[in-house]
């Protein structure tokens, strides 16, 4: 269809064209012809000069050349916006751009697993699972463990308890165990959600109201990864522990070794031993013992005194905090069905309590996981700091293998880099884990940290430090990129997993 001044099209205003105008359109005709096909009308869009010569026509042609144009059209009308932008516009943004490559919108996840939230890019669901993970062919992690990181309130509980507690233990053989550090009213934050299954939290104090843990308990009597005796271990670590990282000496050790197996010998077929048994027994050297063949005067001696020594670490232990550890371990500390709590949070915040109950409990979880299998347990370590940054991280560190193979996927909470020292054996198990949740951290130096420590793409630090509540960036195994998800949650789940009553009286935001 050819255009002519014959033609009787209306201009903008309804009246015919002039023909003045007329003559106008004939120059623009090439382009104004490709406007009438249909498919290239919607695609193909016009030259900027032509658009420019059709607007100074006085031509209606339906196109607008902003990024020839400076200010907005709003910036116009002095009426409305007496200010106008001196940069030029864009033909578009970044953001609107997106849709130009599908890749980067695509589904950042599949649907099998667990649903964590919603992908906010592409507002798709977000579905991972540890154990979906693992098991996947082609394997999609080679480690179960989790972590999470990030500022406090920026969303942390809420998300760990909604992924990795209450929407999991719905499936078939699947069941949380928690250690419950953050004070809620007097007890752990997760106390409701035990008792919603059915159970009270297993609870630790000084003031003898809670249950108390033997060190000599047979369920921790198994091997670790390594290959050593885990209650034998346990028993190395407590030095450092009360010692504030001062640990046993190769001499200590002997006399502790010693003093071990002789209480073991004592009690077999009788009663389970206790730690004051243990203590009664230190120092004790016997000239019987075939390890101490030959030994001069001078050295049994010195080891005398070795073991003495350890008597007093001991003692300090058994005084202090007795109403844990003087005794056997109480009835009440069962693996119980789907949730189990060990509630740590009315422990002193400073000194070696929490983390000695917590890697104690951490190894009877595991001898009574070997004798009940069959079930894959998600482990939620809330305030992670407390057992992998000191003594502790070592046996942590040593029974990761051992873990994933009695179906155990162990959950990391902490804060900031530096409740785990660099370089230490925590570092090493929080470096191992393949799934990430970085939550806010505002400090720039803790951003950077989460960066570098979990191989996000460079630049992200600035995404990380201005994350809203709720939201935190993803990072799986291998080289797919980290991506932002917002928690999304039920409203059953947010009176669930809030942890903010104390503070508010109403409380519908993400704890």
């Amino acid at each position: 269809m050819t255009l002519t001044t014959e033609n009787k099209t209306k201009d903008k205003t309804g009246t015919p064209d002039n023909q003045g105008q007329g003559e106008k359109r004939r120059e623009l005709m090439p382009w104004l012809k490709l406007r009438n096909i249909p498919v290239l009308k919607l695609i193909a869009a016009p030259e900027t000069s032509e658009i420019m010569a059709a607007n100074e026509a006085g031509l209606s042609v339906g196109e607008w050349a902003p990024f020839e144009d400076r200010g907005t059209v709003l910036g116009r009308d002095k009426k409305l916006s007496p200010a106008r932008l001196a940069v030029p516009g864009a033909p578009t943004t970044t953001r609107q751009a997106e849709i130009l490559n599908t890749a980067k919108i695509a589904a950042p996840t599949g649907i099998d697993g667990v649903t964590l939230g919603r992908d906010v890019l592409s507002q798709t669901v977000v579905a991972k699972d540890p154990f979906t993970d693992y098991n996947a062919v082609p394997r999609r992690a080679s480690s179960p463990n989790v972590c999470f990181v990030g500022d406090v309130g920026a969303g942390k509980s809420s998300a760990c308890k909604c992924g990795y507690v209450l929407r999991p233990v719905i499936l078939r053989n699947r069941r949380a165990v928690v250690f419950d550090k953050k004070n809620e009213q007097g007890e752990g934050e997760y106390a409701q959600i035990s008792r919603f299954f059915g159970n009270d939290p297993i609870r630790y104090a000084l003031d003898g109201s809670g249950v108390r843990m033997n060190l000599l308990d047979p369920e921790i009597s198994g091997t670790n990864d390594d290959g050593l005796n885990n209650q034998l271990a346990f028993l190395n670590t407590v030095p450092a522990l009360l010692r504030e990282g001062h640990g046993a000496d190769e001499w200590e050790r002997k006399a502790l070794r010693l003093a071990y197996r002789e209480v073991m010998r004592t009690f077999e077929g009788a009663r389970t031993p206790t730690t004051a048994d243990l203590h009664a027994r230190l120092g004790v050297i016997s000239r019987g013992e075939h390890s101490l063949f030959d030994m001069s005067d001078e050295a049994l001696e010195r080891l005398h005194e070795a073991g003495v020594s350890m008597r007093w670490v001991f003692d300090e232990l058994l005084d202090h905090y007795g109403a844990i550890f003087d005794g056997e371990t109480s009835n009440g500390v069962q693996l119980n069905g789907k949730v189990t709590t060990f509630d740590v949070s009315q422990l002193p915040e400073t000194g070696p309590v929490i983390p000695m109950v917590m890697g104690l409990s951490n190894l009877w979880l595991l001898g009574r996981v070997r004798r009940d299998k069959g079930m894959r347990t998600n482990v939620i370590i809330e305030e992670a700091g407390h057992i992998l940054g000191g003594p502790m991280a070592t046996q942590q560190r040593s029974n990761i293998k051992l873990s994933r193979g009695l179906g155990i996927s162990n959950i990391y909470c902490f804060h900031k880099e530096t409740d785990v020292p660099a370089g230490s054996p925590g570092m090493a198990v929080i470096e191992e884990a393949q799934t990430v949740n970085i939550f806010r951290l505002e400090r720039p130096k803790a951003a950077e940290w989460a960066v570098s420590t979990f191989g996000l793409n460079a630049g992200s630090a600035e995404d990380i430090m201005r994350l809203a509540n709720g939201h935190y960036m993803l990072k799986g195994s291998g080289s797919v990129p980290e991506f932002e998800v917002e928690h999304v949650r039920s409203d059953w789940e947010i009176q669930m997993t809030n942890t903010d009553s104390a503070m508010a009286e109403t409380a519908t935001v993400v704890g």
